[in-house]
């Protein structure tokens, strides 16, 4: 199921003289099974609307639509929304409250109207999807790591039986191991149980490994949105913007004007690698 933003704009203290335009004329669609990358420097609006698709804020101006609904039409089921479009904050601390994990897990089912072991039933079925076995269950989840927090976290979304995923910032603090691992849960989540996802990320690395397309949000208006090849050719301009390309990026350029015959497109380390082996055989039999 897709879920489609025409003309939405945002103005926070509409009506004051402190009065300022968070998003501006945003006209995207995300199908479903997409996996999308949403980034922005600090300010440029990602926040503001990913919130927007979730339903926790209402455009000043434009339309949601959910599956071809209007999210905001009278008679329509938000609560039930919130559900199919589910959302990870960034500190996980901001959505676990119970006494132990299986609880704060099973909270979402519950609230939907679930029976207590039909709320455990998907509850552990969300934790096995996160890699978390019964041995965490009793645990309290502020007894954990950052990492397994953020499992947690996202568990407790997945239990509600999302259509869509929003993770905003899911490695912000993790080391290098523990960022890989929630990447890869989170590649795997859109495999494993077909759901949609959309990433919101500072790291170019990890939208650049993991997504299919880009949306680059800069001054509440969509700059970017297509392929993150086709994105990160444009790096000078994202510069520009406070933003950047991955690391790779910029070491085949500086090796394309010293003279090497590199392909410039690689966007991963994988690809940087293969490109510049092969620019290196082709050099010596030239």
């Amino acid at each position: 199921m897709s879920i489609k933003l025409e003309g939405i704009n945002y103005l926070y203290g509409q009506g004051t003289e402190m009065v300022s335009h968070a998003l501006k004329n945003i006209n995207i669609e995300i199908k479903d099974g997409e996996f999308v990358g949403l980034i922005g420097h600090t300010g440029s609006g990602k926040s503001t609307l990913v919130q927007h698709l979730n339903g926790l804020i209402r455009p000043t101006e434009g339309h949601i639509y959910f599956d071809g609904q209007d999210i905001y039409a009278e008679g329509y089921d938000m609560k039930k929304h919130r559900s199919n479009v589910g959302l990870v904050f960034q500190y996980p601390e901001h959505q676990l409250f119970e006494v132990d994990v299986l609880s704060d897990v099973c909270f979402g089912p519950k609230n939907l109207g679930l029976k207590k072991a039909e709320a455990e039933e998907q509850a552990k079925k969300a934790l096995a999807l996160v890699g978390m076995d019964e041995s965490y269950y009793k645990r309290s989840p502020f007894d954990l790591s950052g990492g397994q927090k953020r499992r947690v976290a996202i568990a407790g979304v997945l239990a509600m039986k999302p259509q869509m995923l929003i993770l905003d910032e899911p490695t912000a603090g993790l080391d290098p191991q523990g960022r890989k691992e929630i990447l890869e849960l989170i590649s795997g989540l859109r495999e494993r149980a077909g759901i949609t996802i959309v990433l919101v990320s500072h790291s170019m690395e990890d939208v650049a490994e993991y997504v299919d397309r880009i949306i680059v949000m800069n001054k509440g208006s969509v700059a970017y949105d297509a392929a993150p090849k086709e994105v990160f050719a444009h790096y000078e301009e994202l510069e520009e913007m406070g933003l950047a390309a991955p690391q790779v990026s910029y070491i085949v350029h500086k090796l394309r004007a010293k003279g090497l015959p590199v392909e410039t497109d690689a966007i991963t380390i994988e690809e940087a690698a293969r490109d510049i082996l092969a620019a290196l055989a082709s050099k010596k039999k030239g």
